[in-house]
Formats: C-alpha cells, structure tokens, sequence
C-alpha cells in the first residue's frame, strides 16, 4: 500500500492540472486505473511466489524424508514483473537446515532447489507446476557443477585449481575473482556465440557471456540461469 500510495503522489504531480472537471475526472479515473492495475500486478506475483515456495515445499517433504527442520526461500520474485516470471526458465530455492529452538539460527546444511520451467507453465489459470522438473543440490554437486561450468567458460581446464579457487573466490560477472584479483577470466563471446560441455546424464552445460545454459536431455529444452542468480547462490554455499 505505501508503494501505491508513493506512485500516486509521483503521478499527481507529473500530471498537469485540467481546466475542466470532465477532464480532471478523466484524468483521475486513469491514475486509478493505472494504480489498479500495478496493484494487481504486484499482488499476483506475491501470490505466486507463496505458490511456488508451497509446492517447491510440498516436493521437499514427498522426497527428502531426512529433512525435518528446514528454511526454504526463493530469489527469483523479488522485484519482478508478472511478464518476467512469465518466461522465467528456472526458478531457484534456498533451502537450510536448522536445529528447532527457540528463536534457531540457520546453521545447518545448506541445499539449493532448481525447479526447471516448460513452456506454458504459466498461464491465464496460474502456475501448472507439473510442467517443473525439480533438482536438489548439496554443496558438493554445486562445487562440481560451478567447476565443469567455469571450465567451459574459459581456458583453464586444471580441476583441481578450479575447484580450489571457486571454494575460496568468487564469480563475478567477468570470471572468478580470488583476493580481489581476476584469476580466472571468463571467455568473452557475443550474444549468438555458445560454449558446450557435456555435464551428465541429466544435463548439458552451454556458456555464453549473460548466463548458464542447461540444457535438458530429458525434456529437451535449453534453460537458463541469469548471472545474477548464479553469483548469489554461490555465496549463500560459500558465504562466511
């Protein structure tokens, strides 16, 4: 409600005053409309979000028995557009255990959910989850993951200096920085050009300069996990 009251404030005051009450009328009736319409934007991705977190819960409980006390988190929402989750292509949870007390801290394992969206999988009815292949990741998948990726974006292609240096650096946009130094550049490519390794059974990895590629060999499709995304789940793995 305070976003929308802030964004009527900013539109009473670009708008020019009217001569007439017809057309000050019209005008308001279309600050209103305007304001109604982000109104619904923003409650329908928040509706979205809370769908999503219950469902991506609801798989955690069916599959993962073990896991008793946990927090689950999704990043992808926040700050949004309807049309952005829209053509979303992966939709990623934080997930961490905890020891139950009162008032815990998160300071169990760490996992990371990948739920893997089709085409269609929003529509004028909602989110049809059946058309999102789920995958959990530990820190040890990840760490091998981010290994075989960073290798496929540049030229370095020792495993173990890999994996060395994203455990103790971090991925930025342009590589893989260790003590504020760039020791592992990324390959710069244009926006057509892509980079290929064959990851596992499961999935193929293909770099370009924006983002991770996945490519899925069991459904077929090539989704995507933006820069962004990857830098923050990498720090929630490897974060002090």
């Amino acid at each position: 409600m305070r976003k929308l009251i802030v964004i009527l404030s900013i539109i009473s005051f670009l708008n020019p005053k009217k001569t007439s009450a017809q057309d000050s009328g019209a005008a308001i009736a279309g600050t209103v409309g305007a304001l109604a319409a982000i109104g619904a934007g923003i409650a329908a991705v928040e509706q979205m979000k809370e769908r999503a977190e219950l469902t991506a819960t609801e798989w955690l409980l069916a599959n993962n028995p073990d896991i008793t006390s946990f927090s689950l988190k999704t990043i992808d929402f926040d700050g949004k557009k309807l049309k952005d989750m829209s053509s979303a292509s992966v939709i990623t949870f934080k997930i961490q255990e905890f020891t139950p007390s009162d008032k815990p801290e998160l300071n169990g394992r760490k996992q990371v959910l990948l739920g893997f969206t089709s085409h269609g999988w929003i529509n004028e009815y909602g989110i049809d989850f059946n058309k999102i292949k789920w995958f959990l990741i530990d820190e040890a998948e990840w760490t091998n993951m981010m290994v075989s990726y960073v290798k496929v974006a540049s030229d370095e292609n020792d495993n173990s200096m890999v994996k060395s240096t994203i455990q103790n650096g971090k991925i930025v946009n342009k590589g893989v920085r260790l003590k504020n130094k760039m020791t592992i550049p990324f390959y710069q490519l244009s926006g057509d050009m892509y980079v290929v390794t064959d990851y596992s059974n499961e999935m193929k990895f293909v770099y370009n300069e924006k983002s991770l590629g996945i490519f899925l060999k069991d459904t077929g499709d090539l989704v995507q996990i933006k820069r962004g995304s990857l830098i923050e789940l990498h720090e929630f793995f490897f974060e002090e």
